[in-house]
């Protein structure tokens, strides 16, 4: 039989062996390139932890880490020094051998790998003091000292430092369902952060003497552990921050007794280290819903200032369910805050800053802290914390929950430029809003820059316009990113990179994934239907630890909108949105067909072939045409069409029937890789103009050419691609027909 078949099957393939001839190979197969093909080859596999949908799965768990701390601030030295009891519970399935703790001020120490790993070059001019810093001193003494790590019982356990990170060796597994305490003493001096870099450290502030303190990385944190990657103890290398696990703090804050200090948490002991008159403006800051009380008095903070106390205060602190803990510690702090109203609630918003940010801080700061907490809160889950705070903090942009140190101050006579007021409102808007994203939507910072400063960035822009449609904001707008996107591919890498190999850090991690939402947004998916599933994204992941694949199916399982083609394209490739007008054809009606058109076969339905009589539209630039000279006909001219018509319609009906006098055949190309709906814009020649908007799917079977037809009452005069920039087109010189220089070929 099979021999049988071959002859039948195979005829000329068993003649041209018989007669020893070579025949074609098969052409070679081919993978799936398409755009379009759905991103199961990317994505990480559903489970009983998180699920297809992107939604927390039934088996999803999180460790807790709970610390009682104890500090003290050495103002004269600048050196901090402290002790902790961490309880760790260890709410996975599994047993662990051991724990990892973070010692991220060691990646300051003068033996720390940091600035090995970093390629250097000479630079050829220097300031004094640059080069000094750089050649001259010795490396300062930085780092964390680790004094002691005790268990409950007060016995020493066993660790063991690897750079930024200590691992504790337990002496017998901790078993799922279990708790451990374990104590630790140390110290560290505090970095002077304008000359040596650094989060947090103090600012020297030459004139008086006195120093302003932002500190945070304090102390040795928990490592998260997780069903994604076990522990997450990758080194702190400074580009990638932090993955931290939630818990309950209760810190006690021991510093000079004129100094002011804002924190994580609330304040447990007011009357203590308040004045009464100071206890009962803050209780008035709590009803006042329009502007902030003062609390601590620029008087006030310029009389503290003047003298160094020798004596100390304890500042007490208490936060619930937070990820981490920021401290600001003055005594040039001038203190406000007023009562923001959110979802049944009060929240306080508040401000430190010394005089030298004045005016500019006591008119901006804390209103611009209950803007931010309103707007997200509009667009996330109401804000859940009982306050945050906007510390003034010269050369700083960071935050830690319901805390941050924000730049931005007027020069010397009090004067602040448009330029510095809105970078400072900017920065409040952005590291307030950090509370959001990732302090309650807790994403691996270490892991993945982009999930809290990309999300973070683009809901900053959308704060920045509620507070004002003409506020200049830098990332969010499509146009921004232009120049990043049609840069060099050497130095362009997908978002999904990890932290620490990012070239252009702020580009990729903060400037493109707030673009692409704001594309998302505003092109793709419409207001209604992102809005609903970014919410559904928050909601479900707040205190809880996202990954890109929770986020990316969230916004999918919640919106109906297939989302593939534009996650695969913008965050996993250095692809760019180049879309262009390739080609404008006009056509005219006619009831005789020309020589091209005479054998051109019409299908009917699925069945057959239909028989006519036709109508036929002839392309402009027909040579049989123009050679004849013949006068194109008007719609309304060919009898064969207005017989149809009367024959057809009802007087009723032919009233509403369209009468297109114009057709047009448009090609739209696409030069870049990027995948992106077509925004046309058709200006008619009566100066009116009609929006036409064709979704991604135009291009999912031809990825480099989409045709659309136009039947218009009006004849085009021009066509625009994308005339709001939209899209982030990197090149607009072929967005038009015809192009500038150009007239019309059909004028």
């Amino acid at each position: 039989m099979k021999k049988l078949s071959l002859l039948l099957i195979f005829p000329a393939l068993l003649m041209a062996q018989e007669k020893n001839t070579t025949v074609a190979p098969k052409q070679q197969g081919k993978y799936d390139t398409n755009k379009f093909s759905q991103m199961y080859d990317l994505l990480a596999t559903p489970n009983m932890f998180r699920t297809a949908s992107g939604a927390p799965g039934p088996a999803y768990y999180q460790q807790q880490a709970d610390y009682k701390i104890d500090i003290e601030l050495d103002d004269k030295n600048s050196k901090l020094t402290g002790s902790e009891v961490i309880t760790y519970s260890n709410n996975s399935p599994d047993s662990l051998e051991y724990l990892w703790i973070q010692l991220d001020q060691n990646q300051a120490k003068a033996n720390t790998q940091s600035p090995l790993a970093e390629s250097e070059k000479i630079n050829q001019v220097l300031a004094l003091d640059g080069f000094s810093n750089k050649y001259l001193k010795k490396d300062l003494e930085r780092g964390f000292n680790i004094e002691q790590v005790k268990d409950a019982k007060g016995n020493p356990m066993s660790y063991t430092i690897n750079e930024t990170m200590m691992r504790i060796n337990l002496a017998t597994p901790l078993k799922p369902g279990e708790k451990i305490a374990l104590a630790i003493k140390w110290w560290y001096n505090i970095n002077n952060y304008r000359k040596e870099g650094g989060r947090s450290g103090y600012e020297l502030f030459e004139k008086d003497g006195n120093k302003l303190y932002v500190i945070a990385q304090f102390y040795p944190r928990m490592a998260v552990y997780n069903d994604v990657e076990g522990w997450q103890n990758m080194q702190f290398w400074g580009s990638g921050e932090f993955a931290l696990p939630f818990g309950n703090f209760d810190v006690n804050i021991t510093v000079p007794a004129d100094h002011v200090i804002d924190a994580t948490g609330e304040l447990t002991n007011r009357s203590e280290v308040f004045t009464a008159e100071q206890v009962k403006r803050y209780e008035q800051a709590q009803k006042s819903f329009d502007k902030p009380v003062v609390i601590v008095t620029q008087a006030e903070a310029e009389a503290a200032e003047k003298g160094f106390s020798e004596k100390k205060k304890t500042w007490k602190f208490s936060a619930k369910n937070v990820r981490d803990f920021g401290i600001a510690s003055s005594r040039k702090f001038i203190y406000d805050a007023m009562a923001v109203k959110l979802g049944g609630k009060i929240v306080m918003a508040e401000s430190v800053y010394p005089k030298e940010a004045n005016p500019l801080w006591g008119e901006t700061s804390t209103m611009t802290v209950a803007h931010t907490l309103k707007s997200y809160s509009s667009h996330t889950f109401d804000y859940p914390y009982p306050k945050a705070v906007s510390v003034s903090a010269e050369d700083q942009g960071m935050e830690y929950p319901m805390i941050c140190w924000n730049f931005g101050r007027p020069d010397e006579n009090g004067v602040t430029s448009e330029q510095v007021k809105n970078g400072m409102i900017g920065v409040v808007i952005h590291e307030v809003g950090h509370t959001f994203f990732p302090m309650i939507v807790n994403s691996d910072e270490r892991q993945w820059t982009w999930m809290d400063e990309g999300l973070n960035s683009f809901l900053e822009y959308l704060a920045e316009q509620e507070l004002d449609t003409n506020f200049p904001s830098r990332r969010g707008p499509a146009k921004n990113i232009v120049p990043y996107m049609s840069g060099d591919q050497k130095f362009l890498e997908p978002i999904m990179s990890n932290s620490e190999t990012i070239a252009q850090f702020g580009n990729n991690a903060y400037g493109k994934p707030a673009t692409g939402l704001n594309i998302l947004r505003e092109v793709v998916m419409g207001r209604e239907l992102f809005d609903y599933a970014f919410r559904t994204y928050s909601n479900r992941w707040k205190f809880k630890h996202p990954t890109p694949e929770d986020f990316f199916r969230t916004m999918e399982d919640a919106s109906a909108v297939d989302l593939d083609w534009f996650f695969r394209g913008w965050f996993y490739s250095t692809d760019f949105v180049d879309i262009g007008i390739k080609e404008v054809k006009q056509y005219y009606v006619s009831d005789t067909p020309t020589a091209d058109l005479k054998d051109v076969k019409v299908r009917k339905g699925r069945f057959g072939l239909d028989k006519g009589p036709f109508v036929y539209l002839v392309a402009s630039d027909n040579a049989e045409v123009n050679a004849s000279k013949k006068k194109a006909l008007k719609v309304d001219d060919v009898k064969l069409l207005a017989d149809y018509v009367n024959q057809t319609f009802s007087a009723e009906e032919k009233a509403g029937l369209k009468s297109p006098k114009y057709f047009y055949e448009v090609e739209f190309n696409k030069p870049g890789g990027m995948i992106m709906p077509i925004l046309v814009e058709i200006t008619y020649e009566d100066g009116t103009k009609q929006n036409f908007q064709y979704p991604a799917q135009i291009w999912r079977k031809n990825n480099d050419t989409a045709k659309k037809v136009y039947a218009t009452e009006k004849a085009i005069k021009s066509i625009q691609i994308d005339p709001k920039l939209m899209t982030a087109d990197i090149d607009v010189t072929n967005n038009s027909w015809p192009k500038v220089e150009e007239k019309s070929k059909f004028d």
